[in-house]
């Protein structure tokens, strides 16, 4: 697959079809971050696919581009605090120096406190003293640290307050790094319907009913809760309950209008999606599920970034050729058996022992001498150690050439595999305009690499050989 840079490039074949296929589109992120109308990115895909560094190198380029931008992450690893030169990163958005934005451009950063979050809904929707009942009611510090996608869920509460509060030109989110796809986008509506009418009713109704009756019926409206909170069953529990929900009664409506509000505005066309992935199969797979998913979502999908793809300055050389190459130079006769050293023989010593000189029937016992009698052994003609020096420096370029062609021959089959897996996706999904970033030969760890990462997502680096 090609990046679809060249307007005349020839059509490509899908290797597992066989089948002839257009070039991807190109996704030209420049335009995507200079756009004014585009106030949210959100860049999703599996585990292990370059996410943050992909989030924060598009915060960095639109920050030096003029725009104002924050980057939200739910990353538990700390590679965007350290690679933006900060110590650490919290709930609150921290100002990234050493962004030359030109005076106009700012870039801040942040990391999810996901019950920090929550804790300030409470604070922002109770007045002071039933507030503090709510935090300190170990009900509500059960399901604020533990319940099933309540990480998702304030994700996309963080997202809603940063938009709303207006200060920011672009937020740039990265999802959490999850298996389950788009957990985020469920996470809204999951607990949203957990909080609501029905769910507290179902809550309210065992201290109506009161005695073992209302534990039954507890028990019945407990199983939809995860293990940490069936784990803390009993009287004590239904207090807290009883205690949560009269603190939290007049709130539970606003989680669920909140929830349909992001939700919503994630289906805004000021919204874009960046399905991040690697050329590996299995991130492909995920990368096709997120770009259905999305399109069933009715989500604005901006396109796929490529991430880590391989190539060769010298592509013209195949792997089968290179693998030839290197076994010829094996067949030279790297290795003298005769004389079981390593190095070429000279062809002027190339000579077939006698069977006389191999076993002497009878020999002459005159010729048996003690070693110390034997005059020492001539020492070796000028022209003699020459040649021997020269072979063996012959033998050793000769070796590391053929190795060198064996390292080539297996970039060139990587090459090959992740070209027919990007094959494979854009023959299903020829509508998704693609840019492709080069593998590096390090990890990204400060600005500078962030910046080399932002040039290559704007230019739709290929490495050569990889188109």
């Amino acid at each position: 697959m090609t990046q679809g840079t060249d307007a005349d490039a020839a059509t490509d074949t899908d290797s597992a079809t066989g089948r002839a296929t257009a070039p991807a589109p190109a996704l030209d992120t420049d335009a995507l971050l200079d756009d004014p109308g585009i106030r949210i990115i959100v860049c999703c895909g599996s585990g292990g696919v370059g996410k943050t560094t992909t989030a924060a190198a598009l915060g960095v380029r639109a920050a030096e581009r003029g725009r104002k931008v924050v980057v939200l992450t739910i990353d538990p690893a700390r590679r965007l605090a350290q690679s933006m030169g900060i110590d650490s990163l919290d709930n609150i958005p921290r100002r990234v120096s050493g962004i030359d934005g030109g005076g106009a451009g700012e870039l801040h950063a942040m990391m999810l406190d996901m019950k920090r979050t929550f804790d300030e809904i409470v604070e922002a929707h109770a007045d002071g003293e039933r507030a503090r009942a709510i935090l300190e009611n170990p009900f509500y510090q059960s399901l604020s640290a533990g319940f099933a996608g309540t990480q998702e869920y304030m994700a996309m509460e963080k997202l809603g307050q940063l938009r709303a509060r207006n200060e920011w030109d672009l937020i740039i989110v990265d999802t959490p790094p999850s298996r389950s796809a788009l957990d985020f986008l469920d996470a809204p509506k999951r607990l949203g319907s957990f909080l609501d009418g029905k769910f507290i009713k179902l809550l309210m109704a065992p201290a109506k009913m009161g005695g073992r009756a209302g534990m039954k019926f507890l028990n019945v409206g407990m199983s939809m809760m995860t293990g940490t909170l069936g784990k803390l069953l009993g009287g004590q529990f239904l207090r807290d309950v009883q205690t949560f929900v009269a603190a939290m009664d007049t709130m539970f409506g606003g989680f669920r209008t909140r929830a349909d509000a992001t939700y919503k505005l994630l289906q805004a066309p000021g919204t874009a999606f960046l399905v991040v992935a690697t050329p590996e199969r299995d991130a492909l797979r995920e990368a096709a599920y997120f770009v259905e998913r999305l399109a069933a979502e009715e989500m604005p999908l901006a396109g796929l970034v490529l991430n880590r793809v391989h190539g060769s300055d010298a592509a013209r050389l195949s792997a089968e050729l290179a693998l030839a190459a290197a076994e010829n130079l094996d067949g030279v006769g790297i290795v003298d058996q005769t004389a079981g050293k390593a190095g070429l023989r000279d062809p002027a010593d190339w000579s077939v022992a006698s069977p006389e000189a191999v076993a002497d029937p009878d020999p002459d016992p005159s010729e048996h001498e003690d070693i110390e009698d034997r005059e020492p052994d001539p020492e070796p003609a000028p022209e003699a150690a020459t040649r021997t020096e020269t072979v063996t420096e012959a033998a050793s370029v000769e070796q590391l050439t053929a190795g060198l062609l064996r390292l080539h021959a297996e970039r060139m089959q990587v090459v090959a595999r992740e070209q027919r897996t990007r094959d494979r996706f854009t023959a299903l999904h020829p509508e998704v305009a693609v840019t492709q970033v080069a593998a590096l030969p390090g990890d990204v760890h400060d600005l500078a690499g962030l910046r080399a990462i932002g040039d290559r997502l704007a230019t739709g680096s290929a490495p050569a050989g990889a188109a």
